[in-house]
């Protein structure tokens, strides 16, 4: 299979992981509860942002208080919106990883039964809770800050003519992707005791369906109304499965055992 083909199946793992709702709707909807309580933060947040802009505005502009009225007004205005536009390029960043923080034992339940469906999850490791929580926090902060310094860039990109409206759209939803992709294989890695390196090691192998899968999500975070929260889930689910594949695990459905035939009465004598 060539390199779009594989695309389109790391596409599919997407497809796959909404279509799971109709097999565990009460789990999947459960997963819906964290992205939702972080929206509604992020939201206030930029609310309040909007709110005192003008006075931040000021406040970052200090230096231009002596200026004369229509150049300080020029400045405060490009200020406003450059806080406005970083705001928001933090809040795409963090997004995904404050939700799979605060839902993490929910989002591992999905991950978990989605494991069950397609045979268990060999190698599981114990590693205790503070362990477990450092090791969490230690990947988060790296991917965060791997985000910040690919995303920024491109989002300063965006503002040169002609190429801030074609390559980098394209740049940024494939490097979005593939950050999403590390993301999303989270659970069921950390569930085996293995690091962001090793997901990152893992994944190179399989970098289309990779690419596929962390696009196809990005691009429904991005473009679904209310996409993050309504896909949040099912991107978990179909990230257990591209960890599995990543992991050379079966990711389809276990085969159910045959049911035994049924015994037949034995008969009255006489």
């Amino acid at each position: 299979m060539g390199f779009v083909g594989r695309y389109l199946t790391g596409v599919r793992l997407l497809v796959r992981g909404l279509a799971m709702y109709a097999r565990a709707p009460s789990v999947l909807l459960l997963g819906l509860v964290p992205v939702l309580i972080v929206a509604v933060v992020f939201i206030a947040i930029l609310v309040v942002l909007l709110i005192f802009i003008e006075q931040i505005a000021s406040g970052v502009t200090w230096w231009a208080a002596d200026w004369s009225e229509t150049p300080r007004t020029l400045v405060r205005l490009v200020a406003g919106f450059s806080v406005v536009g970083t705001a928001l390029l933090l809040a795409m960043i963090t997004f995904t990883q404050v939700t799979l923080a605060v839902g993490d034992p929910v989002y591992e339940r999905i991950s978990r039964r989605v494991e069950d469906w397609c045979g268990g999850a060999p190698a599981e490791v114990e590693l205790g809770f503070w362990r477990s929580a450092r090791h969490s926090l230690a990947d988060s902060g790296k991917l965060v800050a791997l985000t910040a310094a690919t995303g920024i860039p491109l989002f300063v990109a965006g503002f040169i003519p002609v190429v801030g409206q074609t390559l980098v759209p394209v740049t940024a939803a494939t490097v979005a992707g593939w950050l999403l992709a590390l993301e999303l294989v989270g659970a069921p890695f950390s569930a085996r005791g293995l690091r962001l390196a090793d997901r990152r090691r893992a994944l190179r192998h399989h970098r289309p369906e990779a690419l596929g899968f962390g696009t196809a999500v990005f691009l429904g975070f991005t473009f679904i109304p209310f996409g993050a929260i309504l896909l949040m889930p099912a991107a978990v689910a179909g990230g257990t499965l591209l960890a599995r594949k990543a992991l050379g695990l079966p990711d389809q459905p276990a085969p159910r055992p045959p049911a035994r035939p049924a015994t037949p009465a034995p008969r009255p004598h006489g």
